[in-house]
């Protein structure tokens, strides 16, 4: 049985469903941006880690990409190195938490200072 890809896919190319779900390490690359070989460097020094999957055939959420991408864009504009970027990630991903966490509030109202001039002389 002969299968065609749809139009904008490369033939080979595997879809995925959108939204949540797992994707292989390949998938996770292409929606970061990244080749697959860095992927599995930021992997071993613990950016991302599986939620699934065999090891030889570790399956990651979609969410991760995101975070690959933010970890090399940290890297790539402040010049950390990985592990600086890895740390970043992590503190921006709690601080993220703990927003979320306080839920709405809205910030405390400040009081607008009004300054009047008098001429002199």
């Amino acid at each position: 049985m002969a299968t065609t890809a749809r139009p904008g896919t490369r033939p080979g190319t595997r879809l995925v469903a959108r939204g949540g779900g797992r994707v292989g390490i390949d998938v996770l690359a292409g929606l970061a941006g990244v080749h697959p070989d860095l992927v599995r460097r930021l992997i071993n020094l613990g950016l991302i880690a599986p939620s699934g999957g065999t090891r030889a055939a570790p399956l990651f959420q979609r969410a991760n990409a995101a975070r690959l991408a933010r970890a090399l864009r940290l890297r790539r504009d402040l010049g950390l190195n990985y592990a600086g970027a890895i740390l970043a990630c992590e503190l921006l991903a709690r601080i993220d938490e703990l927003e979320a966490r306080l839920g709405p509030v809205a910030p405390p109202e400040r009081q607008q200072e009004v300054m009047t001039w008098t001429r002199t002389g």
